[in-house]
């Protein structure tokens, strides 16, 4: 697809390699690095899948990269979803408060990956508050970020749907997970939460906080997620995604939850005074 339909790129070249060769290497060199999961997926496409919610960091590859691997490898071999939704939180402010995108497709230096407009179309009628809306999605990474991981996994042969938030409490939360369930009967269908935990803290207090965080999310706990934000000043940037996910797989019977690897910036850098925090958390049935 092209010209309107078509989401070009925002961070190629900043967060991740801006040419295809480039970056399949970068992605290569994330699962085989020390906190990566130490080797490259062989794709599992026959089976279905199995695990159907993944929370994933989305800073530069050269940071949270390796992270974000563990949950894309488990990803590969555990089977083939029908499509892959992706919440992310709204950095830049732009757009709707809840912003869906319904057709057209969005580039990488991999190719283009092609929104399911069926499944987003259901999601849309069956939400009071989501809006379809392009100017959210234009500029902001969080969403973007994922994708070239999900296109060197399965290739073309897979829909996505980019869901971005800036708008993140309890109330809200529900009520897309709710349009969300009821739009994926019968779907295979995995949902990626796209957050960073912990913003620019010392390594000490951003592992002890974002622990807090993690015990609260494999307890399925999205309540006491947020009392964390707003009673310890936790700077996760994307608690709604997570939370819309965990009640959605809730909702799919799904509530074996993993972590399957935290590390901060300063654990690649070496730079402790300020770190991001990163997860990989992966929910199966």
């Amino acid at each position: 697809m092209a010209g309107l339909n078509l989401r070009k790129p925002g961070v190629a070249g900043s967060f991740y390699a801006e040419d295809s060769n480039s970056l399949k290497i970068q992605i290569e060199n994330c699962f085989l690095h020390s906190i990566g999961p130490g080797k490259i997926p062989i794709p599992n496409l026959k089976k279905k899948n199995t695990i159907v919610g993944l929370i994933s960091p989305h800073a530069g590859y050269m940071y949270s990269g390796p992270v974000a691997a563990n949950g894309f490898y488990n990803i590969a071999i555990d089977g083939k979803p029908d499509t892959i939704i992706v919440l992310g939180p709204n950095h830049r402010g732009f757009g709707e408060d809840i912003s869906i995108m319904t057709e057209g497709s969005w580039q990488t230096p991999l190719g283009e990956l092609e929104i399911d407009g069926e499944i987003a179309e259901k999601i849309l009628k069956n939400s009071k508050i989501i809006k379809n809306d392009k100017k959210a999605h234009q500029y902001e990474h969080s969403i973007e970020v994922q994708l070239p991981f999900i296109q060197y996994i399965f290739g073309k042969n897979i829909k996505f749907i980019p869901i971005c938030m800036t708008r993140q409490d309890i109330d809200t939360d529900i009520e897309i997970a709710q349009s969300i369930s009821a739009s994926i009967i019968n779907k295979n269908i995995l949902i990626i939460a796209s957050s960073d935990f912990t913003h620019y803290e010392s390594q000490e207090y951003a592992e002890n906080t974002d622990n807090q965080a993690i015990e609260a999310i494999l307890e399925f706990n999205p309540t006491k997620l947020y009392e964390l934000i707003y009673h310890q000043n936790l700077t996760m940037c994307g608690p709604g995604p997570i939370t819309v996910m965990l009640i959605v797989c809730e909702a799919l019977s799904a509530k074996k939850v993993e972590l399957l690897q935290y590390a901060t910036s300063g654990d690649v850098s070496g730079m402790v005074d300020q770190v991001v925090g990163y997860a990989s958390i992966i929910i199966k049935k």
